[in-house]
């Protein structure tokens, strides 16, 4: 596995894997975290994403020269998260293509979040998540090293941010 660095030109891959993310947990009857539609087919949310590929630092994990998953990172967290006093880098996307279930793509870039927060002198990596449901995501990125610190809602979504020290 090979992790790029993106950009702006990356937008349509992240829109792909948010797609196709949101066709498996509509398949698996887990339609709460992202709703029945394709990211893709609402303005809105393709805006979010350009945006994103646009302003935040983005990182794309390659497995044999495919794209297999894609992060984007801030110095900062996002508008409904309420900013710290020290410095962070904040997880703002993380999504994995499902034909790479399993073989440690997310985990992968979680690890260079990491390195990437210990390279900018940053103390607190973040990352908020999807709350609801039965709660697998949130174990998830548990299991890679970050703590539950506050639940929040956006609208009806129920959100979980979590926080990892970097030493």
């Amino acid at each position: 596995m090979k992790i790029r660095e993106g950009g702006a030109a990356d937008a349509p891959i992240m829109l792909a894997m948010l797609d196709g993310a949101v066709e498996w947990l509509v398949a698996h009857g887990r339609s709460g975290q992202w709703g029945t539609e394709p990211w893709s087919a609402d303005p809105r949310r393709v805006e979010r994403i350009n945006g994103i590929a646009r302003d935040d630092e983005i990182w794309v994990a390659e497995v044999r020269g495919v794209p297999a998953g894609v992060m984007a990172v801030s110095p900062g967290p996002p508008h409904y998260v309420d900013a710290i006093d020290e410095p962070e880098l904040y997880i703002t996307l993380l999504v994995t293509d499902r034909t790479f279930a399993g073989a440690g793509v997310g985990g992968a870039l979680i690890a260079k979040a990491r390195e990437e927060a210990r390279a900018k002198g940053a103390g607190l990596l973040r990352v908020d998540c999807y709350g609801g449901g039965d709660g697998r995501l949130v174990e998830y990125y548990r299991r890679h090293g970050f703590e539950p610190v506050a639940e929040f809602t956006v609208g009806e979504w129920p959100g979980r941010l979590l926080t990892q020290r970097i030493g």
